[in-house]
Parts: structure tokens; C-alpha cells; sequence
């Protein structure tokens, strides 16, 4: 919240940033803060390549030895290595994952961020396909089926644009017939999906939505 924003900023200004991991050390920001919001800060001048990229911490073994398996160095992350996408396709992408221990669509992740660091993922989203009936929250009714774009995955769900000017919340729950333990195994940011509302807060601005029509 503001006040862990105005700790952040105080400790800079005190002590400087010069690595994520320094992060640790302001005031009241605990582990799972540090978790949410690490990957948000982007720190050019550290002495760990990472840091100036969208890459998580929990990712940097992995994006490691995806490296060093296709045969660069954290010192090509500066510039982008343009060719690191083809290279591991060429590699074999399931292959890849296996040896840098995690799933193919953080491993995705990886290879575009790596590619262009720093990119906004949502500079070349396509736009969502809409319904020209649908313009407002006060549109919506349950059990409508809409079709939107990923905008951010979070522990818990993600949230989808659906054209309604407030994204909408598909909980982990409702993303799948089979249990999953992250949003991440099905969606990532960028992904056009299907959905249906479950129910609409139209005073709140709360949008619950689901990916699986029978859990609508």
C-alpha cells in the first residue's frame, strides 16, 4: 500500500537500490511483498543482468541455465539476444524447460523477456475481440459469453479486458475442469480467452468471470 511505497522510496533515498535483492532490507516489505512487486522493479546499473529485466527472482536459476544451455552468458542480457527464441525452439522447448526445472509457459516468459529486456508485455497485446452490445459494466448479465485479453496473472486468478472500461477476476477456480496451482499454467498476459460472467458488482466495479462454461 502507500505507506510500503513511501518506505521504498525513503530507504532509496537513503541507502539506494543497486540490486533487487535489496529490496529485502526496507522496512515492513516481508517475503510475500517482496514476491508481488520484485518483478515490477527493474534495476539497470545491478551487478546481476536480471534485474534490468522483467524476469522474476524465483526465476533467475532457471533463466540461468536456459542460458547456459543455449550457449550464452548473463552478459548478452544487456542489449537482448534477438536469436535466444529461435535458438531454443531449435533446441527443443520441452527439453529446455526440463533441464531449467520449470514449465513451458514461464519458460516462454523467459525467452521473450530475454529477447527484449525490459519490454512492456502489454505494448504489442492484440486488441480483444468485443461485442458490439457490450460497452458498459451495466451491460453485463450473468451467464453471458464474452471473449477478452489477459491483462495480469496474480496468485489467485487473473484479470481479463473485456471491453467494459473494469477488467474482470476469473479465480484459479474457474480456469480449468482439472485442478491447477498457478494461473500461470493456463494463461499468461496476452492471451485471448473465452469467458462467461458469474456475477457483476456494478457500485464495487467487481467483474467475477470464468473460463469454464459450467462453472458460470
Amino acid at each position: 500500500g502507500p505507506a510500503l511505497a513511501k518506505n521504498i522510496v525513503t530507504y532509496r533515498e537513503a541507502n539506494g537500490i543497486p540490486t533487487r535483492a535489496a529490496l529485502k532490507k526496507v522496512p515492513k516489505l516481508g517475503p510475500k511483498a517482496f514476491e508481488q512487486c520484485a518483478g515490477f522493479l527493474r534495476v539497470r546499473e545491478s551487478t546481476e543482468p536480471l534485474d534490468a529485466t522483467a524476469v522474476h527472482p524465483e526465476s533467475y536459476d532457471a533463466a540461468g541455465k536456459v542460458l547456459k544451455a543455449l550457449g550464452y552468458e548473463t552478459g548478452d542480457i544487456k542489449s537482448g539476444i534477438q536469436d535466444i527464441e529461435q535458438r531454443a525452439r531449435l533446441y527443443g522447448l520441452e527439453k529446455l524447460a526440463k533441464q531449467a526445472g520449470t514449465g513451458l509457459p514461464t519458460l516462454r516468459d523467459i525467452l521473450a523477456e530475454l529477447c527484449k529486456p525490459g519490454r512492456d508485455p502489454r505494448d504489442a497485446l492484440p486488441k480483444p475481440v468485443l461485442r458490439t452490445d457490450v460497452l458498459d459494466i451495466g451491460d453485463l448479465e450473468p451467464g453471458m459469453e464474452l471473449t477478452g485479453t489477459v491483462r495480469n496473472v496474480i496468485d489467485f486468478g487473473a484479470f481479463v479486458d473485456i471491453g467494459v472500461h473494469q477488467d474482470g477476476l476469473v479465480h484459479v477456480s474457474k480456469m480449468s475442469d482439472r485442478y491447477i496451482r498457478h494461473p500461470s499454467e493456463i494463461v499468461k498476459v496476452g492471451d485471448i480467452v473465452k469467458v462467461w460472467v458469474i456475477s457483476v458488482d456494478a457500485q464495487k466495479k467487481r467483474i467475477s468471470l470464468s473460463m469454464v462454461r459450467d462453472k458460470a
